[in-house]
């Protein structure tokens, strides 16, 4: 028989609770969630201070200099990474990639803080560079010229991350270093671009605008940019000044190459900057596969322990010079470099000019400087009231031996000699802490000589310190000892614009074939080769894309995009690759590096500017304006105030000849008017003339041209109307 079953129990009433909506605006998200991660970044992680120093670098080379590596031997670069970490807490990976950068051996910058053994990898090229484990480094000899006056209270200091240690806000650099070193760095809405200048023409333009003010011109002291990899920098004296003067703005720099006459052979010994040797070979052979380049019969990377080297081997008959113009064009042996002056002042970013970064860079100098000296100024000080405490025990030394054997307790010393000498404590102590056999006439005489110098040399400090005129022209002599000491001769040459090359010369060796050229809403082309596209094929997009444009054109057809932010960017169908209908594409916008925000609106092709160009705005006016006001004779790439910016473009196509135009609004209605009729203006930013009455809440969605005639078949399809008619 079963037991009796214990009574269980009753489980517990589960109370229902109910989870509480609360609504959070997303601006309220992106203020304390996002804000304080863009501020992060941007003050303390990618862009430049007035030291031209990033966080990284600064904690990098600072703990390079605390472990004696500014005169000691070289330690592996795993152990510097090591201790970087102390300071730096984002991993090894990113701090021996900053210190790559920062070393002789990478060639990135003009003036190298970092000496360096073993293989660094190159700032021209993509190689990897080796582990820390294989790597050896120390400081630059330069680098006494950072830290000059660290440890005399020159800057502030803050506390690491864990508290464990200092580290420095800035470092207190002794010449313009943020315009010196190359930086680039890309912060949430925010970005910094600097190119590096000649150190010793940028110490003459830091004396003149020190001596002259921030009014002084300077593309007469300050050339142009100088790179370490050297190049050609094409001088553009307006462009230059506009760079000087708003610190935004590009300029473009060419490889170097020598024709070497027996072997029939261009040899490139220096790129630009911005680029590598890797990119420039993958776009030879390229173009080579392509046949765009019949002329080249190999091309090899030659580069060794002597330096950049790509050989480019020439068929028969090849003209060197003619051939390069040529590749300067279609590859980025030319490239342009653009310029984007954002640094750091007291945390906040600012776009400066040259002249305002060099006004800027002298008042932190000053700063600096004063607090080198004021530290001075206080050692000085303490080192003469000691010495005149002990110039009063020389009148009678055997009194002071008298007091202290006199005074049975070793507290009661100090006390007893400050009242026997009228002295002070401090004084009292310095005495009492002399070795007995220094309590003689030769010792306090040999050390109390010292005074008269001190004062003279306290006095000296003083008059600096009031005289900004004086403490000028302490700059300028260590600025003029920097530029003797480590001024080098220019690397990147500057030549005039080579207009020698006439457009139709250039484009005689483009080769002259069609191509088919497609366009989708959201910004991707595609160039299509004709034996590439056959009937059946349905070009591919984005979802939610589609097609705005398809059209054969040729090789030589010049491209204008045109953007949200009323800018036209300039291209070619040659500076395209080929693809097929089934790719999305390029995406024009990184293609031709739009600005941030912008968008693709529309595109126009021409191979002579000869036709017009018909906008539609959503205010319901229309302007013709003739292509060739888009045309430059130098290769602008950008184009500003390219369309009217009243009104956003609803529609946008070229007319070669006359046409009716036909115009499609939200609510239905639709016109159909002649393109003579349309207005003409040459301004590029003309915003035209009101072509449709619009009601209220209708706005033009739509346009296309027809041929004119051809309207009673259009309204017999299409149930539009006749010319000048309003449905």
């Amino acid at each position: 028989m079963a037991r009796a079953r214990k009574d269980i129990p009753k489980a517990k009433e589960v109370t229902e609770t109910v989870a509480v909506v609360e609504e959070h605006p997303i601006t309220r998200t992106l203020e304390e969630n996002y804000m304080p991660y863009s501020m992060s970044v941007i003050i303390s992680r990618a862009i430049p201070e007035i030291d031209g120093f990033k966080p990284a670098h600064r904690k990098l080379l600072y703990m390079m200099y605390k472990n004696g590596l500014l005169n000691g031997q070289r330690k592996k670069s795993a152990t510097i990474v090591g201790d970087t970490m102390k300071l730096n807490p984002h991993g090894d990976a990113s701090i021996y990639e900053t210190m790559v950068r920062l070393t002789s051996g990478n060639e990135a910058l003009l003036h190298p803080f970092i000496d360096s053994k073993g293989s660094f990898g190159k700032q021209y090229s993509k190689m990897a560079y080796a582990a820390a484990r294989y790597t050896e480094a120390k400081l630059e000899p330069i680098c006494a010229e950072i830290f000059g006056g660290i440890d005399k209270d020159a800057v502030d200091f803050k506390d690491n991350y864990d508290g464990t240690m200092k580290e420095p806000v800035l470092l207190p650099t002794s010449f313009p270093n943020v315009l010196v070193s190359a930086n680039k760095g890309i912060a949430v809405g925010l970005a910094s671009d600097i190119c590096s200048f000649n150190l010793a023409e940028v110490c003459d333009a830091a004396i003149a605008v020190i001596r002259e003010g921030i009014d002084t011109p300077l593309t007469d002291i300050l050339k142009a940019p100088d790179f370490s990899t050297g190049g050609l920098l094409l001088y553009d004296k307006q462009e230059l000044e506009n760079i000087y003067k708003t610190g935004k703005g590009s300029f473009r720099l060419r490889a170097k190459y020598n024709y070497e006459k027996s072997g029939n052979i261009i040899e490139i010994t220096e790129i630009p900057y911005t680029t590598y040797t890797e990119v420039i070979i993958d776009r030879l052979a390229e173009l080579i596969k392509a046949g765009r380049l019949k002329e080249i019969s190999d091309v090899r990377d030659e580069t060794d322990l002597n330096g950049l080297k790509i050989a480019i081997d020439l068929k028969r008959g090849t003209d060197p010079d003619k051939l390069m113009k040529r590749l300067y064009k279609l590859t980025t042996l030319e490239d342009t470099f653009k310029c984007n002056f954002n640094i750091l002042i007291a945390g906040t970013p600012h776009l400066l000019g040259v002249a305002e970064i060099l006004d800027e860079w002298h008042a932190y100098r000053c700063e600096c400087l004063s607090r080198e000296l004021f530290h001075e100024l206080r050692k000085k000080e303490e080192r003469l009231h000691l010495l005149k405490g002990l110039e009063k025990i020389l009148l009678d030394i055997d009194k002071a031996i008298a007091i202290i054997r006199s005074t049975k307790n070793d507290r009661d010393v100090v006390p007893n000699l400050a009242a026997g000498f009228d002295i002070d404590e401090t004084q009292a102590e310095f005495i009492a802490d002399i070795k007995l056999r220094n309590l003689n006439k030769e010792y306090i005489l040999r050390q109390t000589a010292e005074i008269e110098k001190l004062m003279k040399e306290i006095a000296d400090i003083e008059g600096i310190l009031k005289s900004k005129r004086r403490m000028d022209n302490l700059i300028i002599k260590q600025l003029e000892k920097i530029k003797e000491k480590y001024g080098k001769p220019r690397k990147t040459r500057i030549i005039t614009e080579d207009d020698t090359v006439e457009t139709e010369e250039e484009e005689e060796l483009i080769p002259d074939t069609p191509v088919y050229a497609v366009m989708s809403r959201e910004g991707y082309f595609k160039k299509i080769l004709p034996s590439s596209l056959r009937m059946n094929d349905t070009q591919k997009f984005k979802d939610g894309d589609e097609q705005v444009f398809f059209e054969q054109l040729s090789e030589r057809t010049e491209l204008l995009f045109f953007t949200s932010s009323a800018q036209c960017y300039k291209s070619s169908m040659s500076e395209f690759d080929n693809t097929k209908a089934s790719a999305l594409g390029d995406f024009v916008g990184t293609k031709l590096e739009f600005e941030s925000g912008e968008k693709f609106t529309f595109m126009a092709a021409t191979n002579d500017y000869s036709e017009k160009l018909f906008i539609l705005f959503e205010n319901g006016k229309s302007v013709m304006i003739p292509l060739e006001a888009y045309k430059t004779k130098t290769h602008r790439k950008k184009l500003t105030g390219a369309v009217s910016s009243s009104s956003p473009v609803v529609a946008a196509f070229t007319v070669k000849d006359k046409c009716d135009i036909f115009i499609k609004t939200k609510a239905g209605r639709g016109l159909l008017i002649p393109s003579e009729l349309i207005p003409e203006f040459q301004s590029r930013s003309s915003g035209g003339s009101q072509t449709i009455a619009l009601r209220k809440g209708d706005v033009p969605v739509y346009a296309e041209p027809c041929a004119q005639g051809a309207y009673p078949d259009m309204v017999r399809k299409r149930k539009i109307p006749s010319p000048g008619e309003i449905l």
